[in-house]
């Protein structure tokens, strides 16, 4: 039974991701190296609570209890101890990856499961850094991961029917949905993501329209939530680019990223993390 999950990574997703487990009732530790990062994510789950109860989403005793679920830590190895689950949310750097999982490895109890939020990289080559590739799975959770209603469960060559199986009741009990996928380079939903994020941007550098008509154009034609080029800012275009890059690498062609959003990352323009990115953000 899972009853500790331990979250690697305290960017946009692993704080949302610490807050739906601890939401569920699960005991979490959020981890990361940088203290200012961490103090960022607490003050997120404390202000998403306080929106929560504003909006009549949760009681008061459910923010109680998430705030008692939830904590903080920069040492990994004293954090998953006790960890039933790990989930790693770092950036999509396949080196720094293989730095989480070798370490925790070293201090994860036997029975500990290991889970990824990577939208793209390959989830048996991210096993394969661990001694327990049956036991690991990738969790593709979205962003904003307390609105978002998916988790994409995607297996590598040795993930058990357990883990599956597991993994599944979690996000469950944390509210999402779930969808096995098989693995393939972008599972379902970043390989369509990334072309239209993609085309979005080769409309723009062409001057097709601007970038408010291109985003309205999409939200209410085609009942998108968001539309491309917002949702790039806030997924960080830098992180939009490096899943193009690893796409064009095993996919071919069609995923060539746009040279305007290579120019937007090479100016430093990442999205709402910089304050500027497609938009400009106070």
């Amino acid at each position: 039974m899972i009853q500790n999950v331990t979250v690697v990574g305290a960017g946009v997703m692993g704080r949302g991701i610490a807050y739906v487990s601890a939401l569920a009732g699960f005991q979490t530790i959020l981890v990361d190296v940088s203290e200012e990062q961490l103090t960022d994510a607490y003050q997120y789950v404390e202000q998403t609570i306080q929106k929560g109860l504003k909006r009549e989403k949760l009681t008061p005793e459910q923010g109680e209890n998430l705030f008692s679920c939830i904590e903080t830590s920069t040492s990994l190895a004293k954090s998953v101890e006790k960890a039933d689950l790990l989930i790693e949310a770092v950036p999509e750097k396949q080196e720094l990856k293989q730095k989480i999982m070798e370490e925790a490895e070293k201090f994860a109890p036997k029975h500990t499961l290991f889970a990824s939020n990577t939208s793209t990289i390959s989830p048996t080559q991210i096993a394969s850094y661990t001694q327990r590739a049956e036991k690991f799975a990738v969790m593709h959770f979205f962003n904003p991961v307390h609105i978002m209603p998916l988790v994409e469960i995607v297996k590598g060559l040795e993930t058990s029917d357990t883990t599956v199986s597991m993994i599944k009741e979690v996000s469950e009990k944390m509210g999402k949905e779930t969808v096995e996928v098989n693995e393939f380079p972008g599972f379902v939903t970043s390989r369509i993501s990334a072309l239209v994020g993609n085309e979005a941007f080769h409309m723009l550098q062409e001057g097709v329209a601007s970038a408010e008509d291109i985003d309205k154009a999409v939200k209410l034609g085609l009942n998108y939530p968001m539309g491309p080029l917002e949702l790039g800012d806030l997924v960080g275009l830098d992180a939009r680019l490096n899943n193009l890059k690893y796409l064009h690498e095993k996919l071919g062609e069609k995923y060539r990223p746009a040279p305007l959003l290579e120019k937007f990352v090479e100016a430093g323009r990442l999205g709402r993390k910089t304050k500027h990115g497609v938009y400009k953000y106070e």
